[in-house]
């Protein structure tokens, strides 16, 4: 990393941090306010605070010390999120052989492909070789109940939180035609972007919402809130044109794109946690669910983001 880039990107970073300071003087300012009365409203805003400063300590970290650490973050996250998908499927001896291939095998190779930039083997890994492996491994105790059932928890598990999950480090493999900046700043914008998104939702519709999006699937989610956290968010794309090759009205075009598939990775994640009967995917994020509850977003946004910025830029 040049010293100029590193100049702006300790820039950018300290601006991130000066937002999330003004944020935890309001929910602090909040709460004293609220007293002893229960406030799950403030109690909400105050645990999404604290994961983005997590989220900021860790990345920055993980900056710090490189591209390599910076893909060992993204295969740690994706650990912890398959083992939160996986301990909400019902298995069966039968599925222990696949599962320990996908843990201590396909997770590590797909971040080591990353690592040494074999695109033409980590775009297709888990969507063909696990996907025929997968069942495969599950023949051994020639368990037939609710085989199909069981291999496709499996494969989805895989494809939501390590295939997709992976495209956030592979951005910093790309090369891109008149991006002078650093690749890491694509993987920041991404982050900030769809995150912002979540949380700007989630303001909105406590501000202004009415009509509900999906009562079934998340009674939080507004119409109001929606729009107004896309387009917030949207916004903060554009403002943050300046770290990708991205003119005004493309950062803005991508940054609704990524928002909405951000949107309905949520939407997705939490029928799936209906169907389980479960509020949150864990509870690793003290007050805040588990991993999944933080990145179903980007699950479904970072391929989309990986492939537009490859076959329009590089």
């Amino acid at each position: 990393m040049i010293v100029d880039n590193l100049h702006k990107t300790y820039l950018l970073f300290g601006i991130f941090a000066g937002i999330l300071v003004f944020a935890s003087s309001v929910g602090f300012i909040l709460k004293q306010k609220a007293g002893h009365q229960p406030a799950p409203v403030i109690d909400n805003l105050n645990a999404r605070i604290n994961a983005w400063w997590v989220m900021l300590i860790v990345i920055g970290a993980a900056i710090l010390l490189g591209q390599t650490a910076f893909i060992i973050l993204f295969g740690i996250i994706s650990l912890f999120a398959l083992r939160e998908f996986t301990s909400l499927l019902p298995t069966r001896r039968g599925d222990y052989f696949p599962l320990l291939i996908a843990f201590y095998f396909v997770i590590p190779y797909q971040y080591y492909l990353i690592a040494i930039d074999w695109y033409g083997l980590y775009s297709i890994f888990i969507p063909l070789y696990v996907f025929l492996l997968i069942p495969i491994a599950s023949l051994k105790q020639e368990d037939t109940k609710h085989f199909l059932e069981r291999s496709s928890k499996i494969q989805w598990g895989l494809m939501v939180c390590v295939f997709c999950i992976s495209h956030v480090p592979a951005l910093l493999n790309l090369k891109l035609h008149g991006f002078k900046g650093e690749p890491i700043w694509l993987a920041i914008w991404l982050i900030m972007v769809v995150q912002a998104s979540d949380v700007l939702q989630y303001v909105c519709g406590k501000l202004f919402g009415k009509h509900k999006v999906a009562p079934v699937l998340s009674p939080s989610k507004t119409v109001e809130g929606l729009l107004g956290g896309i387009v917030l968010a949207t916004a903060l794309g554009v403002a943050m044109a300046w770290l990708t090759p991205f003119s005004y009205l493309q950062a803005a075009f991508i940054g609704l794109v990524v928002c909405i598939f951000g949107f309905f990775g949520g939407l997705v994640m939490s029928a799936i946690k209906r169907d389980r009967g479960v509020k949150d995917w864990g509870q690793l994020i003290h007050g805040h669910g588990g991993m999944l509850d933080r990145i179903d977003s980007i699950c479904f946004s970072a391929p989309i983001f990986f492939h537009i910025l490859r076959y329009w830029w590089s």
